[in-house]
């Protein structure tokens, strides 16, 4: 069944706490949506959190049209669920690297030397933390 609010609820953020993939989306003025793969963290407050490099597209994108959408669905083998969040971010240096370390460890086994060195570089790009501030929550789920 599908349903809208214009606030996460409990089952949401519950679901959203999984180590899933979500897929951003920005507002690309003439050029359509480019769906990404991110990793991301749903707040007690009811955000979105994701971390990026200063300099990628999507922050220039963001700049120009602070709106953004994230699909986060449930994995093949599991009952059909999603939840999509839309709307406007929010950019900021702080928490950034407390952030990427945390879903760094929740995303993949730090103990694996190969992953702790890709994790000291993303933290030495100095990331930024975008926080999407829910205006629309679309849901399905059995």
């Amino acid at each position: 069944m599908s349903t809208a609010t214009s606030r996460l609820t409990a089952e949401d953020l519950e679901f959203l706490g999984r180590p899933l993939h979500g897929f951003l989306s920005v507002a690309g003025g003439t050029q359509p949506p480019q769906p990404r793969p991110v990793w991301f963290e749903a707040t007690t407050e009811g955000t979105i959190q994701f971390f990026t490099e200063p300099g990628s597209l999507k922050v220039r994108r963001l700049h120009r049209d602070p709106r953004a959408s994230i699909v986060v669905a449930a994995p093949v083998g599991e009952r059909e669920r999603w939840v999509s969040v839309v709307g406007r971010t929010t950019m900021a240096a702080d928490g950034a690297h407390d952030l990427c370390s945390r879903l760094a460890a929740r995303y993949w086994d730090l103990n694996d030397q190969a992953r702790a060195h890709d994790l000291a570089m993303m933290l030495a790009a100095d990331p930024l933390r975008v926080v999407i501030h829910p205006e629309t929550v679309h849901r399905y789920g059995h």
